[in-house]
């Protein structure tokens, strides 16, 4: 389901500012939401590289400050 270099996909956040991709036919999971369009599989993990520099959730990376 994940891999299909063929389909569409979304970029999906959640609150804790965690990122991961999302088939575009399928309803979007409790908790995400859509950080852009539909796109390539290669365009969401480009997306998903560029920004989620920290892979810390958002919720230790506050604490820590």
């Amino acid at each position: 389901m994940f891999d299909d270099e063929n389909a569409e996909y979304f970029v999906v956040v959640n609150d804790e500012e965690q990122y991961s991709l999302w088939p575009a036919d399928r309803e979007l999971p409790a908790g995400w939401r859509a950080d852009g369009p539909a796109r390539s599989r290669a365009a969401c993990l480009d997306h998903i590289e560029t920004v989620w520099t920290d892979m810390r959730p958002k919720s230790v990376r506050e604490a820590s400050v």
